[in-house]
């Protein structure tokens, strides 16, 4: 460790930094629908998934292999590339949280390595490959399956209960699988998502010369990732998990007990093959499967469109200010003290917007109903009301007859006799 520096000091804070926001930015994966349902308490919640992220960060490092060792070559990268990498996806992740949409930590934090290596080494110490079978392909995979998943499962679920729906027993086994279920994403999710973080300085630590090449992450920065991803976790990502457990449906206890589930199935999958997946892509298109599995659900697709988008910029804008950092970062210390500011002064001034409209446990689960669409609207026009029901304001929809309003003389009154 003689060789760890200042600028190796500083990347290692600013990767935990990074962790920190990772972790209440995707709070709302693990806990969102658990929340909305009202299965959990909103603190309780938050408590209980930061102990499981803490416990999932020592299960595995095939993630973190994958970063440190397989996206970018390690003999190009210098710690200010890594530093540079970090301030894109702070920003990235900050910005996505203040309008609270569900983007990808995950690819905030490649995209800048991404942008922040091309920059420094030019595009041959991108492995190609690698970005497309274990970082794009998941990327639009773990949606569509665990939809697909959580759309069946709702449906089988909803069949097998049909006798015992609305009973106070099947609720509360569905709310005590949804607790369960939802503890197994947050398992997931320090399998996963903190693992990016320890592959993140690993790849810092081979760089600046602390450890040697094709190591694994050492002890103190698999405890330390997993310590800040379970602090950011209990502060609690409000504003996604409103948008994630209210803002894209209405889940009734089946639906989040079978979007969880999918979820965390295919995370854990996708961990132990080592590939970077997106934990908010799964739970994402989880939610919107178990949302389209209910007779009569919906998903809000106006809503789902602007997380598409989000989803769509994610990697390409936090690899843009990765490398305008970069290039600002070679020009030498005062380089990166500036980058360093702008990213203080940048988070500082994000934090201070966000306090205009607080968002907490309090009142994580109001939500605004959206406009109905055209759709919506044509059918609700021709559905007739059930049988036996009588509306409080019926009217007569057929008016009287108008009176005569003849300009002809009115016949005379017959003669008397």
């Amino acid at each position: 460790m003689e060789n760890f520096s200042l600028i190796l000091a500083i990347v290692v804070v600013t990767a935990l930094a990074f962790d920190f926001t990772n972790g209440f930015h995707d709070t709302a994966n693990a806990m969102a629908t658990t929340i909305s349902t009202g299965a959990l308490k909103p603190k309780v919640a938050v408590a209980m998934s930061a102990v499981l992220n803490l416990v999932g960060a020592f299960l595995s490092v095939e993630v973190a292999n994958t970063i440190s060792k397989g996206l970018v070559d390690e003999s190009g990268i210098r710690p200010e590339v890594i530093f540079a990498a970090l301030v894109g996806a702070i920003l990235w992740n900050l910005l996505t949280w203040l309008v609270g949409l569900p983007s990808s930590s995950s690819h905030a934090l490649m995209g800048g390595l991404i942008g922040a290596t091309i920059a420094s080494a030019g595009a041959g110490a991108v492995h190609g490959d690698v970005l497309v079978t274990k970082v794009l392909i998941p990327a639009i995979a773990a949606p569509l399956v665990a939809g697909i998943a959580a759309l069946l499962a709702t449906r089988l679920m909803y069949s097998l209960g049909k006798k015992s729906e609305g009973s106070k027993s099947s609720e509360k086994g569905y709310r005590a699988g949804q607790i369960a279920s939802a503890g197994l994403v947050s398992l997931a999710h320090g399998t996963n998502d903190a693992q990016k973080t320890m592959g993140i300085i690993t790849l810092a630590l081979v760089a600046g010369g602390a450890v040697a090449p094709d190591s694994d992450p050492p002890t103190w920065v698999i405890l330390s990732a997993g310590l800040a991803i379970a602090l950011g976790t209990y502060l609690g990502g409000w504003r996604i998990i409103r948008t994630m457990g209210k803002g894209l449906t209405d889940l009734q206890p089946q639906q989040g007990f079978a979007a969880q589930t999918s979820a965390a199935t295919v995370i854990l999958a996708s961990s132990h093959l080592g590939f970077s997946l997106s934990t908010t892509h799964s739970v994402s298109g989880a939610v919107m499967g178990a949302g389209l599995g209910r007779k009569g659900g919906v998903v809000r697709w106006s809503t789902a469109t602007r997380m598409f988008v989000a989803w769509g910029l994610t990697l390409p804008a936090a690899a843009l200010v990765g490398a305008l950092a970069e290039t600002v970062c070679d020009f030498g210390d005062w380089g990166t003290a500036l980058v360093a500011v702008f990213l203080v002064g940048s988070s500082a001034a994000i934090w201070k917007i966000s306090r205009r409209e607080v968002i907490d446990h309090t009142n994580v689960n109001d939500n605004d109903e959206e406009p109905a669409g055209v759709v919506t609207t044509a059918i609700a026009a021709v559905t007739p009301p059930p049988a036996g029901t009588v509306t409080d304001d019926l009217t007569a929809t057929i008016p009287a007859p108008a009176p005569a309003t003849s300009t002809e003389p009115a016949a005379p009154p017959a003669a008397a006799v």
